[in-house]
């Protein structure tokens, strides 16, 4: 295994990489967060809530839990992107310029990620944007007008990028299988792309499906990132694991800022964004077999909704008191610190699991 075949001088260059990318991501959210902040007042990019659930009825229930919340700026998840992307962009000139010895912006490991990053952080931006404009023109016209990105393009561009992607893999990098442990490489050949494209579209909307309590998705996407950065260190991709140490990086600095009462929202631009990242490198690190257990609570939120709108639509009832299950303990009365603290180590923990899975996995290859 890789790991086992370092020096130690080289893993401490390795770690002071990885350790570093990660500070200076924390570092530089930390120092733009105020000054941001202050401009998305001035902009007017304020949370509403919405007026109807994802099966078309009303969300009564929903805004009883969350009224104090109305108002709150959103489109926070661009300064995780964004400064992650301008870190790993600029770090060629930064090489040139003889700063640092490691260029971030690599074919073989980050190009990917980074278009991800990228391209689905402006479609979440966009689809944040029209949100907030159609609440605007209600409110000067009295009109309603539909709120976002209609669910048909939205989930057209996402799962094109994904299978955008797909294609790069399966013929540009030669990739057509997926480990599964104890079974070894299984191969796809060009069903690859298509679990490819499920991958990254189920991954950026559970994220999206999540993120709806203070710090709750942002918190499982530094353990989810964690472990992914871990698993690609093993497999000798340091680059990609300097990647996930600058989100690991950013999501903490927007943390620090989002403890309940959180000062703003990620939104469809961070959820969408790191989702299907997160979907991308558990591609790239071979660990799509473990990526259930590393993106666990994920993972049972979608389900919840999904769960949710099947029974409704098909027994006419509800299974949840409200979808996603965060929302339902919400409204059995946990505190929502609770409900956040409790997921975080219940992801913590088979994350923990799916890592010890995928190192006896490597290990004995």
């Amino acid at each position: 295994m890789f790991l086992l075949s370092l020096d130690t001088p080289t893993m401490l260059r390795h770690f002071t990489l990885i350790f570093g990318a990660t500070s200076i991501a924390f570092a530089l959210v930390s120092l733009i967060t105020k000054p941001f902040y202050k401009l998305l007042i001035k902009l007017g990019m304020r949370k509403q809530l919405r007026d109807e659930a994802a099966d078309g009825g009303s969300a009564t229930i929903f805004n009883q839990l969350h009224k104090n919340k109305r108002g709150t700026p959103t489109m926070g998840g661009v300064l995780i992107w964004g400064t992650v992307a301008v870190v790993v962009l600029l770090s060629p000139i930064m090489q040139w310029l003889n700063l640092t010895h490691f260029n971030l912006f690599n074919r073989n490991e980050t190009y990917l990620p980074v278009f991800t990053l990228i391209a689905t952080g402006a479609l979440g931006l966009i689809d944040d944007y029209l949100n907030i404009r159609a609440w605007k023109i209600e409110q000067t016209t009295g009109v309603k007008v539909h709120k976002g990105l209609k669910v048909r393009p939205k989930f057209f561009w996402l799962t094109f990028f994904a299978l955008m992607g797909g294609i790069w893999f399966y013929y540009k990098l030669g990739f057509d299988q997926v480990n599964v442990p104890g079974l070894g490489d299984v191969h796809l050949g060009p069903w690859y792309i298509a679990l490819f494209t499920f991958i990254v579209v189920a991954g950026a909307n559970a994220v999206n499906i999540t993120d709806g309590l203070d710090g709750l998705a942002g918190g499982l996407v530094v353990i989810t990132f964690t472990a992914l950065a871990i698993i690609a260190y093993m497999e000798g991709l340091i680059l990609l694991s300097a990647f996930c140490g600058l989100i690991i990086g950013t999501t903490i600095a927007f943390l620090w800022f989002n403890i309940p009462p959180a000062l703003f929202y990620m939104g469809d631009t961070g959820a969408l964004a790191l989702g299907a990242t997160m979907g991308v490198i558990s591609m790239m690190t071979n660990s799509v077999a473990v990526l259930p257990l590393l993106a666990f609570i994920f993972v049972i939120e979608a389900a919840s909704s999904g769960i949710q709108l099947l029974s409704k639509r098909y027994r006419g009832k509800k299974i949840f008191l409200i979808a996603p299950l965060h929302h339902h303990f919400e409204a059995k009365g946990w505190p929502e610190a609770k409900v956040v603290m409790r997921f975080w180590i219940i992801g913590g923990f088979f994350a923990s699991l799916g890592l010890l899975i995928a190192f006896l996995e490597l290990l004995g290859s």
